[in-house]
């Protein structure tokens, strides 16, 4: 099993703590770290790789679901501008990354605080100054369950 598969198989046995809500093609979650507040993904329910691997109706679906699922990120945690990354390299399970921008979020590692959110260094990243607490974490689950309930038909 991959990475996503693992997260993926404890959303469904109701032990992924950051998993906010189930959709057609995918499920979101809140991102273990919150250097960029808000920051979520969206996993996608099929094990794939590439895009061009998922059938066109089931493509089209998981791009508009993303689409929804950024735009209630933007809502939630008032953005100022929204980054979207879809990375990985080998064996990697399509998911989509979507960070939450403000002004001054790179404040000394960029370009007068502007740049790509990979400019912010790994260590700090992932540090523990930046995993929410529980009671952060349920807040920002239900800023965001909110706005997905809204923006969803």
């Amino acid at each position: 099993m991959c990475l996503v598969c693992d997260r993926i198989a404890m959303i469904q046995n109701g032990t992924n703590r950051y998993f906010v809500k189930e959709l057609k093609t995918g499920y979101v979650v809140i991102g273990d770290v919150q250097h960029f507040r808000g920051y979520a993904l969206f996993l996608c329910k099929e094990h794939k790789t590439e895009l061009f691997q998922l059938e066109q109706k089931q493509k089209a679906e998981f791009l508009e679901e993303m689409s929804i699922v950024a735009e209630a990120v933007a809502k939630a945690f008032h953005a100022e501008k929204m980054n979207y990354e879809m990375l990985g390299n080998g064996d990697t399970h399509l998911h989509w990354h979507l960070f939450p921008r403000r002004s001054g979020d790179l404040d000394g590692y960029g370009n007068d605080g502007k740049g790509p959110v990979w400019w912010y260094p790994r260590e700090k990243m992932y540090s523990e100054e930046n995993q929410p607490t529980e009671k952060e974490l349920e807040e920002m689950k239900q800023a965001l369950l909110t706005e997905l309930e809204e923006l969803l038909p």
